[in-house]
């Protein structure tokens, strides 16, 4: 009778241990096919900046540095191959464009150039779409991170060697942009 006991905890902790090994499989994999979709995102933005380089450097060729570190931040993001290696690289080609964008103000006959225009809206509309997927891979890496960190599955995550991942978020220097007060002038 013991001896039934004894199995029978051991085959709940064995079924115990497997669900939980499944679910932690299956939220990393979740993160995983989220950040699929923001790849396609990038690519597509990847796409579009040497477009808005080139049309850029007629107007504004003494820009060139603004230029090559758009370009430099761009090949970084190509480059980068983990999914945390392309968030760093992200975060800096997303600051790098805020600094061509904030530059650019001081040409009004590139803001009403139509090739311009229609690179802008198409990177806005970009924009926009990764900013819906970013907030989809972060409810994913949260949910992940949360099964790796409660109790019991933080057990078993560290057993199997699941660890805390990183979130897509704005970075450092937008998010210090959003703490400042914007400026308005007339």
């Amino acid at each position: 009778m013991t001896l039934w006991i004894i199995l029978g905890v051991v085959a709940l902790f064995v079924i115990m241990v497997i669900s939980l090994y499944n679910s932690l499989v299956k939220l990393k994999n979740n993160r995983e096919n989220a950040f699929a979709d923001i790849d396609v995102q990038l690519k597509q933005r990847h796409d579009l900046i040497p477009q808005l380089v080139e049309t850029v450097k007629g107007y504004a060729s003494h820009e060139k540095e603004t230029l090559d570190r758009v370009i430099s931040a761009r090949n970084g993001a190509l480059n980068a191959r983990t999914i945390d290696d392309k968030i760093v690289a992200e975060n800096q080609l997303t600051s790098a464009l805020s600094r061509l964008r904030v530059t650019l103000e001081a040409y009004p006959d590139l803001k009403a150039n139509q090739n311009f225009l229609q690179l802008q809206e198409e990177i806005s509309d970009i924009e926009n779409k990764l900013s819906a997927v970013r907030r989809y891979f972060n409810s994913a890496t949260k949910e992940y991170n949360n099964a790796v960190q409660t109790f019991p599955s933080n057990i078993i995550a560290g057993m199997f060697g699941f660890h805390k991942e990183m979130m897509f978020d704005l970075g450092t220097e937008q998010r210090a942009n959003l703490d400042q007060a914007p400026k308005i002038s007339f």
